[in-house]
């Protein structure tokens, strides 16, 4: 399976991990982990992008404690339609774009954000797209991924352990801490999450 067999299944997604899927269990631990953290760092007036947003519910919980500058990437199509039902307020007023990350990250400026997140996403980016992260780094000033690492025991020589959700997409389980500080990052947080990890790494370190 390549990058764009990846992009494709996620962008046709319905019924389990869909944006109908996660609307309905709604905003969650993650949701208020990554709320507190930013309004404790970045603060409410921060312009905030989450990659990977499917139907919003973090973005939502986000708007709900104050937010109001914020922004999406999601491949699929229907997440738009289920957030229009699901969180209005959100879908008036935020700025979302519909395509792969891959597609979008390049259009935005050095430093277009004051934070950016992920939430199990970054998880499935394919190894041939991996010039991602980077280009994440270089628009923002601090740079969160929450996202499932394994077991933590990575290799040295960067060997990605690969497990399978439901024998359908990969899931490619990496050092985090090590993917962005080799980008030029400084991690300045870690919280464990259940099976995820959240951390967070200072981009803007001039």
């Amino acid at each position: 399976m390549d990058s764009e067999d990846i992009r494709r299944q996620w962008a046709d997604r319905t019924g389990e991990y869909s944006p109908a899927y996660y609307a309905h269990y709604g905003p969650n631990e993650t949701s208020e982990a990554i709320g507190q953290y930013l309004e404790d760092t970045v603060g409410r007036d921060a312009a905030v992008l989450e990659v990977g947003c499917s139907s919003g519910r973090h973005l939502a919980h986000l708007l709900e404690r104050g937010f109001g500058t914020l922004a999406g990437v999601e491949v699929n199509n229907e997440a738009m339609v289920v957030m229009e039902d699901t969180y209005p307020d959100l879908a008036k007023q935020g700025s979302f774009y519909i395509d792969a990350i891959e597609d979008v990250v390049g259009e935005f400026d050095d430093g277009a954000f004051d934070a950016v997140y992920s939430v199990e996403t970054l998880q499935h980016i394919h190894p041939e797209a991996e010039w991602v992260f980077a280009e994440l780094a270089r628009i923002t000033d601090l740079m969160i991924t929450v996202e499932n690492e394994g077991d933590g025991d990575h290799d040295s020589d960067g060997e990605l352990e690969v497990t399978h959700v439901n024998d359908e997409f990969p899931l490619y389980h990496r050092d985090w801490g090590r993917v962005f500080t080799d980008v030029g990052c400084i991690e300045v947080a870690t919280l464990p999450l259940g099976r995820d990890t959240m951390r967070a790494f200072r981009t803007n370190l001039e």
